[in-house]
């Protein structure tokens, strides 16, 4: 089984040596999505809800371009540079989500590409 790059022109193209999210049988491992606008490459404005907002819009096109979506997330792990943003978050990420409940872990962490307020990854599974 060989291991598949995943790319979406509708996500931002990645910013180092990495890929998007990579494949490996019915599984898709994303790159933390940050709040970058793929038209511009440039973070979103606003506080963590638009940001938030990109991240989940970025992942859903990296996703739709492995053949998954939402509904097929196993797990999600957040980076916040502040667990005081944690509500603002959370809100949009239920809404994003809907009635799937995948398995997450959240971390505040001291630093996030960009300077932005939030990054995203998940493990899906394709189909």
């Amino acid at each position: 089984m060989a291991i598949a790059t995943i790319h979406s022109d509708q996500a931002p193209k990645a910013i180092g040596p990495y890929s998007q999210a990579v494949g490996y049988g019915d599984l898709v491992y994303t790159a933390g999505q940050i709040a970058l606008d793929p038209a511009t490459m440039e973070v979103v404005a606003g506080g963590v809800t638009e940001q938030t907002e990109r991240v989940m819009a970025n992942l859903r096109a990296v996703l739709e371009a492995a053949g998954s979506d939402f509904s097929r997330v196993l797990k999600t792990t957040v980076f916040l540079a502040d667990m005081a943003d944690f509500a603002a978050m959370n809100e949009v990420y239920g809404r994003a989500f809907g009635d799937h409940r995948p398995a997450r872990s959240t971390v505040a962490v001291a630093g996030l590409p960009r300077g932005v307020r939030v990054e995203i990854e998940v493990v899906a599974v394709k189909g």
